[in-house]
């Protein structure tokens, strides 16, 4: 039986907003859903504005757009800039009666998609070991739902961690726990944008998703280059309305540097400077492989650091387990904010992690990690200057990806098509970039590439790099 909770509309359709567990986010994603499944939103209408929408169920405006957003990315909806939300049109229409839930595609056999961290090495065993602890030494208080700021032992693990391996300078009240680094960008944005921030710098080229989500929130982003040092900080100073800046200095995405430390100084001093705040994605912070990972940017500057991490790359994003560490006058603005009830992770994942960590379960993966990634890695670029030699590997020895630098006249999109065919998923470094990209290249993912397909897969892209080579125009005579 489906709860009878809140009504409201989409264009003359009334759909139900059920009460019960889960976030209004979560919610509110399945009522919409529910109405594109069954057909009683006809593809290709236009869904209300988000702000028109959040009057009526009562919520803030957020929650519609992380909604609206979710749904875009599972494909029931499209997104247009300038124009309305509409749901996706189709020639067979989604089906009708029981709810149908779209499946995932199936991740291609040679995956050198950026981002995927070896799905096979989860630890299973050990995860499923410490679930099962943290249910049974949970406080029956913290069964009663979900809290932005937990006094849960739990955290105080987790800031000693962090504190140890990070280099960060937190206590556990400035710890916020969210479902994983995109969520914990959606709180800061709807926290920055209340506080009169419309614009944010940010890497160029870099990942879309957290740009995506500044934008969402009303806050634009301005693209900063990025060249061997990271972030060109100096560039900053070209947009005096900018007090907000997103960076990922331990391993720049997709570029694969590091920010110099020069340039940390640097950022540091501007953000003073301008009364701004650093957004600092900790993006790969965990795998570096020529030496010992760089210490946080949040443990130079506190006061003017906000440290985003999740577990996505060194467990798996299903976990949906990350963190922010901010500043206690933005943490006192925060729970001025309804928004404990949308993103905050289950407790019990919280404890479970806890349990991996205090039995040291947590650092052993990660050294297995590291090890297992660094012998991949190596592997990867060893069969790349075989099979491909007339390409360039860029970047530090660090992450799960390769910056790939293509010959010249090189179809970038191209070869991914052609790739596609030969079961290789291929990414452009074109996709990253806000500004056109003069250099064609690849942004190679080898996290969940089995050893054993590493030669056959670095054979099939040199195969399609060969047909992707653009002909050269022939001279009039």
């Amino acid at each position: 039986m489906v709860s009878i909770g809140l009504m409201f509309t989409v264009g003359a359709v009334s759909l139900n907003l059920p009460d019960g567990p889960g976030s209004l986010t979560r919610r509110l994603c399945a009522a919409l859903r529910e109405g594109i499944q069954t057909g009683r939103l006809a593809p290709d209408s236009a869904l209300p504005p988000s702000r028109s929408l959040a009057s009526e169920i009562g919520c803030s405006r957020w929650v519609v757009t992380e909604a609206y957003g979710q749904l875009v990315t599972e494909g029931y909806l499209i997104a247009t800039t300038g124009s309305a939300t509409r749901v996706r049109g189709t020639a067979t229409g989604f089906p009708t009666g029981a709810a149908h839930q779209l499946a995932p595609p199936p991740r291609p056999r040679f995956d050198l998609t950026p981002g995927v961290p070896d799905l096979a090495a989860f630890p299973r065993s050990r995860w499923a070991e410490a679930y099962r602890q943290a249910v049974l030494d949970l406080p029956n208080d913290l069964l009663a739902g979900r809290a932005l700021i937990s006094t849960s032992a739990a955290r105080t693990t987790l800031t000693d961690f962090l504190r140890r391996t990070r280099q960060v300078q937190e206590d556990p009240s400035q710890l916020s726990l969210t479902t994983g680094s995109t969520a914990g960008m959606g709180w800061l944005t709807a926290l920055l944008a209340k506080l009169g921030h419309t614009r944010i710098a940010v890497e160029d080229p870099s990942w879309a998703g957290l740009r995506a989500v500044a934008r969402r929130g009303g806050i634009t982003p301005v693209p900063i280059p990025v060249d061997q040092h990271g972030l060109v900080v100096g560039r900053l100073s070209e947009h005096r309305d900018v007090r907000l800046a997103l960076v990922t200095p331990a391993h720049q995405f997709p570029v694969g540097v590091a920010l110099s430390a020069a340039r940390r100084l640097e950022l540091i001093d501007w953000a003073r400077r301008v009364d701004g705040l650093i957004i600092e994605d900790d993006y790969d912070a965990d795998f570096r492989y020529d030496a010992r990972p760089v210490a946080s940017l949040q443990g130079l500057a506190p006061d003017r650091v906000v440290l985003l991490g999740s577990l996505s790359k060194a467990l798996s994003p299903a976990i949906e387990l990350g963190w922010l560490i901010m500043p206690q006058p933005l943490i006192m603005a925060l729970l001025g904010l309804d928004l404990d009830r949308i993103v905050s992770p289950s407790p019990i994942t919280v404890e479970a992690l806890a349990v991996m960590i205090e039995r040291g379960w947590y650092e052993r993966h990660l050294r297995a990690q590291r090890l297992r990634y660094r012998r991949r890695r190596e592997l990867f670029v060893d069969a790349l200057a075989q099979h491909l030699p007339q390409t360039q590997v860029t970047g530090l020895a660090a992450g799960l990806h390769l910056p790939l630098r293509l010959p010249p006249g090189t179809d970038a999109a191209e070869l991914v098509r052609r790739g596609a065919r030969r079961e290789l998923g291929l990414v452009s470094a074109e996709r990253y970039r806000i500004r056109p990209l003069d250099d064609p290249g690849l942004v190679l993912g080898f996290g969940n590439l089995r050893d054993s397909r590493i030669d056959e897969a670095v054979q099939r892209l040199a195969v399609a790099t060969a047909e992707s080579v653009r002909s050269p125009r022939r001279r009039p005579r």
